[in-house]
């Protein structure tokens, strides 16, 4: 009986301890990449602006072939839904919606995940002039993860995880749009 508490007691005192770390660990995390596109930043906004046009360049929207889509509103306008579902437990069900839009400047979405796991994080897109024929691109994430789920982020990795994804799209993107 004496080796059974001293595991459990063990064990709690783990569980107490990461629960204690989890305390001062970061809640948040933000990722972003960028690229220099070869077109006018006219061009490149009017172009990052429409979420259907994701399935072109976007990583993530070609990993299934076979995911259902579905639209509600006005592509390129604030309020408009793209939803997918997929049974790739890689790519799951969710939604992301145009939240904001500075025109010519900048594009806001809210990510709202459902499957394998609920979640909602925000990204953007920023268009910058370098000149009137070159533009830089920002992509990026942010999002939350509440306590004492946060323990988690040190070993996610977010940026390595995220980055990767968001810079081969943008290399996408730049393929596509210097065409």
């Amino acid at each position: 009986m004496n080796i059974i508490k001293k595991i459990i007691l063990g064990l709690l005192g783990i569980i107490a301890l990461a629960l204690l770390i989890a305390l001062f660990l970061p809640k948040e995390y933000a990722v972003e990449r960028e690229i220099t596109i070869n077109q006018p930043k006219d061009s490149v906004f009017n172009y990052v602006k429409y979420l259907k046009n994701q399935d072109i360049f976007s990583v993530w929207n070609r990993k299934d072939p076979k995911m259902i889509k579905t639209f509600s509103g006005t592509d390129g306008t604030i309020g408009f839904v793209y939803s997918w579902n997929s049974q790739d437990k890689n790519v799951g069900v969710g939604e992301q919606e145009i939240k904001k839009i500075i025109e010519g400047e900048r594009i806001d979405f809210e990510l709202r995940f459902k499957v394998p796991f609920e979640s909602t994080d925000n990204a953007y897109m920023i268009t910058e002039a370098i000149s009137s024929n070159q533009t830089k691109v920002k992509w990026g994430f942010d999002g939350k993860m509440p306590y004492p789920m946060n323990l988690m982020l040190p070993i996610m990795n977010m940026e390595e995880m995220l980055g990767k994804d968001l810079q081969d799209g943008l290399n996408n993107l730049k393929v596509v749009l210097e065409k």
